[in-house]
């Protein structure tokens, strides 16, 4: 069994490659002045630069899970994700409401993707 770990720091990987399948430690993008749809922008972009890199790319995606700071925030969250997945294979899906490990971060994702062919 042969497990790769990229970018693995004393707490996490940020990707792990096993058996064809990737998986994406959950992404942020927390910045201050950002609103909700430039988060979600932003975790949209680190997630296909870190699925490139791994060897996918997201028209691989197989699931997302999605956390929420606040459900208020869900329309526009889901505006960003309509456009960025548009032409491209829907994921299965989840979205939770969650307390965020640090106050700025509005939105989390979490990502499986099958390797590329």
């Amino acid at each position: 069994m042969t497990i790769e770990r990229i970018h693995t720091t004393d707490r996490l990987s940020r990707i792990v490659k096993h058996n064809g399948t990737v998986y994406l430690c959950g992404q942020t993008a927390g910045q201050e002045e950002w609103d909700i749809a430039e988060q979600t922008r932003q975790c949209l972009t680190k997630i296909d630069t870190l699925l490139n890199e791994a060897g996918s790319n997201s028209d691989s995606i197989l699931s997302v899970t999605i956390y929420i700071r606040d459900m208020k925030d869900f329309a526009a969250m889901n505006e960003v994700w309509d456009a960025w997945f548009a032409d491209r294979a829907k994921p299965a899906r989840a979205c939770v409401e969650a307390r965020m490990a640090r106050p700025i971060v509005l939105v989390e994702m979490s990502v499986t993707a099958a390797l590329a062919d």
